[in-house]
This record gives structure tokens, sequence and C-alpha cells, in this order.
């Protein structure tokens, strides 16, 4: 599967939104809604996913599975393919939707991005990621992403019984909340390492995902590293956040700033 590694804006792009860690599920209906309101009111030129769009990914054959099963990922596809028509819509993978593949972006119109990809706006380069791999001090999960992203394991899981991997992802989803309502510390991205990074792909701004710890943290004196929150339209208030830059006239510089999709429209 082909991905980007590089994106040039073109000049016509004065809005570009990031959001990552949706984590679509069928049983959280109003973070759907919120999230496909969004797609179809906001006024961005193009939109960036930088991972776990999906809570779960088993495989593009979900899509051609009985109605049960194949509902909701329909819905997904549904809403995207009408956003893509409109404006450019791009996908990086999680560690939630790495298995994601050529039929799900070809039936969505996404265009799939590796990790990392530099963004080039204006006469800035953006460093974009999901930002997982650079969680160094967990250890255990770098263990397991290791094994997982090989190509002798996504073919051999993708080989099993559609059947078997939801069962699979069930019980992960069940550990995964377990461990989230007895976890006092959530890993950090590694600060040297991301800074490194940036400076490896001549970069100024970083954007990632991953440790739903929305903020914006400087990077030596003039680099940031800005951190994308995740989504909830449950939680109290709701997190819907979207990260948007926009480019101003003249020698104004150009702003990032945060903004929740009840505004994301008009602001």
């Amino acid at each position: 599967m082909h991905l980007l590694d590089a994106v040039q804006a073109p000049e016509h792009w004065r809005t570009v939104d990031f959001v990552s860690d949706l984590h679509l599920h069928a049983s959280e209906p109003a973070t759907f809604e919120a999230w496909r309101g969004y797609l179809s009111s906001t006024c961005c030129d193009a939109l960036f996913i930088l991972g776990d769009l999906f809570e779960v990914w088993v495989g593009d054959d979900v899509l051609d599975a009985s109605t049960d099963i194949a509902a909701f990922p329909l819905a997904c596809v549904k809403a995207l393919a009408a956003t893509t028509s409109r404006f450019p819509v791009y996908f990086m993978a999680g560690n939630r939707d790495f298995l994601v593949g050529e039929e799900l972006l070809g039936r969505t119109g996404l265009q799939g991005l590796s990790d990392p990809t530099v963004l080039t706006l204006g006469v800035e380069r953006w460093l974009l990621s999901h930002g997982d791999a650079l969680c160094l001090d967990d250890i255990d999960y770098q263990r397991f992403r290791r094994e997982v992203r090989t190509e002798a394991w996504r073919s051999g899981f993708l080989a099993r019984p559609l059947s078997e991997r939801l069962a699979v992802a069930r019980q992960l989803r069940r550990n995964s909340d377990m461990h989230k309502a007895t976890q006092t510390k959530w890993a950090d991205v590694d600060k040297p390492a991301a800074a490194h990074l940036l400076a490896q792909h001549r970069a100024q701004h970083m954007v990632h995902g991953h440790t739903h710890q929305p903020a914006t943290h400087p990077l030596g004196t003039q680099s940031t590293r800005m951190v994308l929150s995740d989504w909830d339209a449950n939680s109290a208030p709701p997190r819907t956040e979207v990260l948007r830059w926009k480019a101003n006239s003249g020698t104004a510089p150009c702003t990032a700033f945060r903004v929740s999709i009840k505004s994301a429209s008009d602001a």
C-alpha cells in the first residue's frame, strides 16, 4: 500500500484541520454523530486524521460482512466519502486502526499517510505523527507494537476468520477499558526523541495524538509540539476538539488554535 510521506499544501489552502483519537465505535453513537456533523459543516480546505479514527479495525473485509457487522463501518464510509468529494482528507493509521487497507481507502477516498509525514504549509514544515512510536517509556507497548507491525503478523492475523478477529477485538477493548479504569499515570511522548525527529525532518512544528493529553509544548526556542485531543461526546464537558491552522494575509504569522466542533463551521 502506497502511503504519502510528504504533502505540499497548495496556495489556495487557507484553513487546515487536524483531529485524532476519535475511537469511533457502534457503542458510542453520540461521538459518531458529533463527528459526522463536524464533517458536514467544517469550513476547512483539507483535513488530516492522525490515527485511531476507529476504536478498532480488524480488516477491510468487515465492509462486506453481514448486515449487523458491516452497518456501522459502512456508515463511517458513507460519511467519509461524502467529505472527500468536497475536499481532501488524509488518514494516518494509529495503534487501534493500523490494519486499515487499500479497500477502505479506496471506498472512502482517503489519502493514506506514513508515520511520520512532513506537511509543508506556506514556508513552514509541520511533522505529523500519531505519536505512539515516541512513547518510549511504555516498554510493554513498544514491544507489542514492533510485533504487530510486521508483515508476517499482519498477514497471519488477517488470514484468521473474521469471527475470530472480532472476538480478539472485543477482548482487547475490554482489557483497554479495565486499564483506563485503573490507570493513574499515562505514557507521554519522549521529549528528546520528539525534538530529534523534528530536527531530522527539518520541521518547525509537530502535531500528534495518542496520549489524550491536549496541550502545546515548546520544543527548543522556536519549535512547538501540539497534542491533539481524543473525542468523547458523552464526557462532561464533551471532548470534540479540532486543531485548526489558518493562513493569514500579509506578513502576519500563520496561526493554529483549538476549536470545539460546536463552533467549527464559523470559527
